[in-house]
């Protein structure tokens, strides 16, 4: 216990000469916990929210009640809920707001991006444009393919923000940028390897929330491990199938940011997909669920996106498929999975 004192002492004091000022783009449950992480290496931290109310609540009270209850905030860390002080104050961006409103977040507030690292920390695939995170930066900022990193995993902002161990992988093209965002992010709680398959990771953690909600209906329906692991097992080969369709690398999908995150996903209470999904298997409407959810359940929207994507690619994703007729044609859930299962037989490995 002593040793790991001083082990832990020594990188405190470490922490470090090569400090950055950062801000994040989003002051939600993920965007509050990736901040204590990097206060907790002596980064200069303010995060941006376009609610008023939660960045003051943020710089007087040390809290977020609204998106991470019961996690204290450093002082070191600052909120703003105007445009220019972020800009003022930072040297590298973390997107943390959801997907959908990645876009206009930056556009109307004027995000300058072009001159900084930009570190995605969303999880998954525009409406309409079916464009990845990566994609909508290049497209509205004019960011390099080297300035950009994706760092996803298995990583519930409530656990993260207690500081339970953590691991996740940053993903880039230039293999400078993946090492400078670990560097910033590890911490003796929160390890970050790193990876230069972009489209991979960042199709691992969209897809995984498809998946999660399909869990979240099983769990909802009461029909026990055994339809877990097969919608686990089924729905990995799924996100291969349309990851390779990109060229992803299909290893990718074995690590942090596919199987990984899949089951994290699936099986947490903190899963805000995997409880839409139990809630639909309960019998409830979407509509409903949704209107008393305070957070984002990426997974809904990245549905659409996905039903798109896999007619377009001709890539059969039956799962997939499924939680699409369910969540938006009203097919009812018992029948989406007899459907499942009376398909015609195929080899394991397809």
């Amino acid at each position: 216990m002593i040793f790991a004192f001083f082990v832990y002492l020594h990188w405190i004091l470490s922490k470090r000469e090569d400090s950055m000022r950062i801000g994040i783009i989003g002051a939600g449950g993920w965007g509050t916990a990736l901040a204590t992480v990097l206060a907790a290496n002596n980064h200069s931290v303010t995060m941006w929210t376009h609610e008023k109310s939660v960045a003051d609540e943020i710089n007087t009270a040390r809290t977020n009640s609204t998106f991470l209850k019961g996690i204290q905030i450093p002082e070191v860390i600052k909120a703003t809920h105007e445009p220019d002080e972020l800009e003022e104050n930072a040297e590298l961006y973390v997107l943390t707001v959801p997907t959908q409103f990645i876009r206009p977040a930056i556009l109307e507030n004027g995000f300058r991006c072009q001159d900084k690292i930009v570190v995605s920390g969303a999880k998954g695939i525009e409406n309409g444009t079916l464009m990845r995170v990566s994609e909508i930066v290049y497209d509205i900022c004019g960011v390099d393919k080297d300035r950009f990193v994706v760092l996803t995993g298995p990583s519930h902002a409530e656990e993260v923000g207690k500081g339970l161990p953590t691991t996740v992988v940053a993903a880039s093209a230039n293999q400078e940028a993946a090492s400078l965002v670990q560097q910033c992010f590890s911490t003796p709680w929160f390890r970050v390897y790193s990876s230069d398959d972009v489209t991979g990771c960042e199709l691992g953690g969209s897809l995984k929330n498809v998946i999660a909600i399909a869990a979240g209906v099983i769990d909802g329906l009461e029909m026990g491990d055994n339809t877990k692991a097969a919608l686990i097992t089924r729905g990995l080969a799924e996100m291969v199938r349309l990851g390779t369709a990109f060229g992803a690398d299909k290893m990718t999908f074995s690590g942090l940011s596919g199987l990984g995150d899949l089951f994290v996903t699936c099986n947490s209470l903190h899963s805000r997909n995997r409880y839409v999904g139990e809630q639909i298997g309960k019998g409830r409407t979407l509509k409903d669920i949704l209107s008393e959810m305070q957070m984002v359940a990426e997974g809904v929207s990245t549905t659409k996106s996905v039903h798109q994507l896999q007619q377009k690619q001709r890539v059969e994703m039956p799962i997939c498929e499924q939680m699409y007729k369910i969540l938006f044609e009203d097919k009812s859930p018992r029948a989406a999975i007899n459907d499942l299962m009376v398909r015609q037989s195929k080899p394991e490995n397809w």
